[in-house]
């Protein structure tokens, strides 16, 4: 069987959140560690998939925090380069439905400025799958170097991508400009319906999809929140509902989806090459699992993914009250 072990490479935000302050001239802010990739590692390993984070972690207070978060996880940090530049901060308000408008502080932060020399030494060898994506394939001087190593594990290693865009920091053109090159690398593409409709515009997501594969994605995920996920597996596709829950917000929501659908291949052998042997049913069976990790990521403050004894619960419940 391929290996198990997931790699995932980006960044880490401090995401900070208002909440009420004792006067209205003071802003008060709970921090917690946070960015797409991060909060993808952190899920995987909480599920118990071994995985590697490559990260570029500031010695600041937020650094300090996310290795913290990173390591009591479980996540393997042995990459990890320790950067001289400061952390990323996102001020993050939420509306009514729990979804976040974010402000971000990001320039020149440690999170972009990778080296070749940097990722030169990074053992792949036991990595079924790389993910990445987010902010660090659009910010230079870090993105020319990731895609390169994207490019050379490609031959031998899964490759997975979330783009995960933010236009208040990249003009989505800039995505645009890049999403061909990176489906031609990528295996799986999994992106939110808000993504989908600023990467191409007026195309309805089933039409997306078939220009996805068309650039060489096999898999293409959209998750769609209330209205569950719809996937394509070389254009075969299926939908999936999504699970009912309480929402305190939808922060990490879409990390936390990713990571359940990358653990569930891996936990089946079917990562660690182009995907090959996966089909249509696997599919549906990773992304049905895959909701529910994302359902109970929605029902805690912030991006908190659940760990696999917390989903093992909610599941044996379920099943007692069909019981």
């Amino acid at each position: 069987m391929s290996p198990r072990r997931i790699t995932v490479l980006g960044e880490c935000v401090a995401d900070a959140f208002t909440k009420p302050a004792s006067t209205p001239t003071e802003l008060a802010l709970s921090v917690l560690p946070g960015g797409g990739p991060a909060n993808t590692a952190v899920a995987l390993a909480r599920l118990g998939t071994p995985t590697q984070f490559l990260a570029r972690l500031s010695s600041d207070v937020f650094g300090r925090l996310f290795r913290t978060h990173l390591e009591a996880s479980g996540v393997n940090l042995s990459h990890a380069v320790a950067a001289a530049e400061p952390s990323t901060l996102a001020v993050a308000e939420l509306d009514a439905q729990g979804q976040a408008a974010y402000s971000f502080h990001a320039q020149n932060t440690a999170d972009w400025q990778w080296t070749s020399g940097e990722l030169a030494g990074v053992d792949l060898s036991e990595t079924a799958c790389l993910h990445t994506g987010s902010l660090a394939l659009v910010r230079q001087p870090g993105a020319a170097v990731i895609e390169e190593f994207l490019a050379a594990a490609s031959p031998r290693t899964t490759i997975s991508i979330d783009p995960n865009v933010r236009p208040l920091l990249v003009h989505p053109g800039i995505y645009r400009s890049r999403l061909a090159r990176w489906c031609a690398l990528a295996d799986v593409l999994r992106l939110s319906e808000e993504d989908q409709a600023l990467l191409l515009p007026a195309i309805s997501p089933e039409r997306a999809c078939d220009i996805w594969h068309a650039a060489g994605a096999r898999l293409v995920v959209i998750t769609r929140g209330g209205d569950g996920v719809l996937a394509s597996l070389d254009g075969e596709r299926l939908r999936v509902p999504a699970v009912a829950t309480s929402v305190v917000d939808t922060v990490g929501a879409g990390d936390s989806f990713t990571a359940g659908l990358l653990h569930h291949l891996g936990a089946r052998g079917l990562l660690g090459g182009r995907l090959a042997g996966l089909c249509l049913d696997d599919v549906a069976q990773a992304c049905a699992f895959a909701t529910r990790v994302a359902a109970l990521t929605c029902s805690v403050a912030g991006p908190n993914p659940p760990w696999r004894q917390q989903l093992e619960q909610v599941e044996q419940l379920a099943t007692a009250d069909l019981g």
